[in-house]
């Protein structure tokens, strides 16, 4: 089955002979406008798009922004005169794939094509392959690009395979049982349980009980022998979430178990019972500090910390906003049977400016209350809690940043602060591509080349202000 091109070119005669020679190598549609073309984009699966930068009245290059801008976009190649090589460039900044210049030399044009298509297939294999690994890695819950989340990933993945016991620390609803069961998905054992206890949630008795077991009578209401969970996840992976609210007595059995015996004895009981399991705790708490002060035993810090690892909070991650935002909107659209919609463009900035000091937990909650909520084809800014409308999260003032102009102005400059890291980051990420970069900031390419514009004034403001004053 031959790969499908579409031409577009204003003039008959082009787009007819380009059909004629090239229709061997694919199955080829033609359009002579930008509604043409998307009308075929609309009923075919395209594999390219072969489009002339002027046709006629209309602009190639929006063309180029509408192909690009699918949900699964075809490889785009454009034709040009000569004079018009740097608009062509242009093009290719926001994401086509090549140019030719006319008149079209035909073999060299074919070998173009079939390049291109190799280009697009080798990166569909390489997101999947991506794709697989994650889910391999246990990572695919895990969602971010940020630097920071990065260094998350290859952690794990390093880290993962081996016995080493981890601590993982951040704030609470960062998502450290995520990695949690991440790690233990890479763990060489992911057929075997991956068991969780929350320390907090019981009290010292209890979680003694919870974690070692009990024999029949060790205690009042002990009525039967029972298990404990390091006995249950004997094999696979123990998950102590909240480990810097155990008791010290419990500390020091647990202590016993990290050693090199891997031993304890039930809750009453005289037998010592030996387990094979992977440990991982987690905590919100600094358990340095709390060595320190003499609430948490530096032997038993320094053992769960053989590999730490730190989530980020969100509100140092907020490049990832955008990919969060889409992950949940989908997620919560279709648990709730709402139809799919994105975040307006005011509903996207409000959720830039907040602080989030719940993390990935307080937006999940403000997602799917923004999906539950949305009556018209975008979640808007009055979808969302009135918390994140009003800004309510008190955004940290950048490193190395003073305000002089109060409480207000300091939050409107650090908003605007954070927007151009944002706005950078995105473009870097996209090469420059601006309906690429949009996407990834989850705004419309009109918003962001407004954005653009207005920084482009400020900067030749600022640049006129610093001019020396001529006074002859």
């Amino acid at each position: 089955m031959n790969p499908t091109l579409l031409i577009v070119d204003d003039e008959k005669h082009t787009r007819e002979g380009l059909r004629a020679s090239l229709e061997d190598s694919f199955d080829v549609y033609i359009a002579a406008d930008i509604a043409g073309a998307l009308a075929v984009l609309e009923r075919e699966q395209v594999d390219l798009v072969l489009t002339d930068l002027r046709l006629g009245a209309e602009n190639g290059m929006q063309l180029v922004d509408a192909v690009l801008a699918r949900a699964h976009p075809p490889v785009v190649v454009m034709m040009t005169a000569y004079g018009t090589i740097d608009t062509a460039i242009e093009a290719m900044r926001r994401g086509a794939h090549d140019y030719v210049t006319k008149p079209v030399n035909i073999d060299r044009l074919e070998i173009l094509l079939q390049r291109a298509l190799r280009s697009q297939k080798v990166e569909k294999e390489v997101h999947e392959l991506k794709q697989q690994v994650d889910k391999r890695y246990g990572l695919e819950r895990l969602v971010g690009d940020s630097a920071a989340m990065q260094e998350v990933y290859d952690t794990v993945r390093q880290v993962a395979p081996t016995r080493a016991t981890i601590l993982v620390q951040g704030e609470s609803g960062t998502g450290k049982e995520l990695v949690a069961q991440a790690i233990h998905a890479l763990s060489g054992r992911p057929k075997a349980k991956f068991v969780t206890v929350h320390c907090a949630a019981l009290s010292p008795q209890l979680l003694e009980s919870e974690l070692f077991g009990h024999e029949k009578g060790a205690f009042t209401g002990a009525g039967e022998r029972r298990i404990g969970r390091f006995e249950q996840a004997n094999g696979g992976t123990l998950f102590l979430d909240e480990i810097g609210e155990i008791d010290h007595a419990t500390q020091v059995k647990l202590l016993r178990v990290l050693g090199e015996e891997r031993s304890f004895e039930r809750v009453g009981g005289n037998a010592t019972i030996k387990v094979d399991v992977r440990l991982v705790a987690a905590t919100n708490r600094d358990l340095s500090k709390m060595v320190q002060e003499g609430k948490f035993r530096e032997d038993l810090f320094f053992r769960l910390s053989v590999v730490p690892i730190t989530m980020p909070p969100l509100r140092v991650r907020k490049e990832d906003l955008p990919v969060l935002v889409r992950s949940m909107t989908k997620h919560f659209s279709e648990e709730n049977g709402k139809p799919l919609r994105e975040l307006s463009d005011e509903a996207m900035e409000a959720v830039l400016a907040y602080d989030w000091p719940g993390n990935v937990r307080e937006l999940r909650t403000a997602v799917e209350h923004g999906v539950i909520m949305a009556g018209a084809q975008k979640i808007g800014l009055r979808d969302l809690p009135a918390k994140v409308r009003s800004g309510g999260g008190q955004a940290g003032v950048a490193p190395g940043v003073s305000f002089a102009g109060g409480a207000q102005s300091a939050e409107r400059l650090n908003v605007e602060h954070m927007e151009d890291v944002l706005i950078s980051q995105a473009l870097e990420q996209t090469k420059g591509n601006v309906t690429q970069a949009a996407k990834k900031l989850g705004i419309s390419r009109r918003t962001l080349h407004r954005r653009l514009k207005e920084k482009e004034k400020e900067k030749e403001k600022e640049k006129e202000k610093e001019k020396p004053v001529d006074r002859a």
